[in-house]
């Protein structure tokens, strides 16, 4: 008879990827809320809110596993390796991701890194900081005037990736009209944002917000022309999602907050 099991040592705990939100504790889901405190090992991510550990059991062990963009990172591959590990050991694991695990958060590369030693992953979404920081300004991401779609895009490619096409997004989003929501954008804003000018009008309405859905989030609105003088002018930096697209418009109206603080990473640098 053939055998179903795909690895002779099965997984005896369990591994669950669990999308911390963008940052507001209040914004974590009921379902993801449970799952970490039936946790007995937590990897957790520096974007999560220290807050959100409050749900879990003070018998949990956790794991800070850090990823921030310009700072020094933990390798993706000793976090899958370390999700293995303790699954296979009977540990209840949760990995604790900010944002939503399947929006740029790898959450794919973890569940197949799961797969090969035999483990199935249970996934809980988190509200992503694309949505959150938009809803934030009380602006929508689709309009039936102003946009027909949305569009979640990286701005920062895979070593050795050639990356994003600028200009044909540029004219799918003008023909199509779609919001682009680009995510980890900041360091290469200057090349995405010449790019685009190639196919959408330098007037374009968009908008940088930084810490989307915590209390020192910040925002700068401006036009695609604009946006890298934007980004100077009002110091923002990571993490930042940068929105384009005729949903934008009225946001300019609001004030950015004065408040700036930068990344924990920069705060301790020597």
């Amino acid at each position: 008879m053939k055998s179903n099991t795909q690895n002779p040592h099965p997984a005896t705990g369990s591994c669950t990827l669990v999308g911390a939100g963008p940052g507001d504790p209040e914004l974590l889901t009921l379902k993801a809320a449970k799952a970490i405190a039936r946790a007995t090992v937590l990897l957790v991510d520096d974007l999560v809110n220290p807050a959100i550990l409050e749900h879990a059991s003070p018998q949990a062990r956790i794991v800070h596993v850090g990823k921030r963009g310009g700072c020094k990172s933990t390798p993706q591959a000793f976090i899958e390796k370390l999700m293995v590990s303790e699954t296979l050991a009977g540990e209840n694991v949760v990995r604790l991701k900010g944002g939503d695990p399947f929006i740029f958060g790898r959450g794919g590369e973890e569940v197949q890194a799961l797969r090969k030693s035999g483990i199935q992953a249970t996934v809980i979404n988190g509200i992503t900081s694309g949505l959150a920081g938009l809803t934030a300004l009380n602006a929508p991401l689709t309009h039936r005037d102003h946009a027909h779609g949305v569009v979640f895009i990286t701005g920062h490619a895979k070593p050795g990736d050639a990356g994003v096409d600028w200009r044909q997004l540029a004219r799918t989003a003008r023909d199509a009209r779609l919001t682009l929501v680009i995510y980890m954008g900041i360091s290469g804003c200057a090349h995405i944002q010449q790019e685009l000018l190639h196919g959408l009008p330098a007037h374009t309405p968009a908008v940088v917000i930084q810490n989307a859905s915590l209390p020192q989030q910040r925002h700068a609105a401006t036009t695609l022309g604009g946006l890298r003088e934007a980004i100077d002018e009002h110091r923002l930096a990571s993490p930042s999602v940068i929105v384009i697209g005729d949903v934008v418009r009225g946001i300019s109206a609001l004030q950015s907050q004065e408040t700036f603080r930068e990344p924990a990473c920069a705060r301790h640098a020597p």
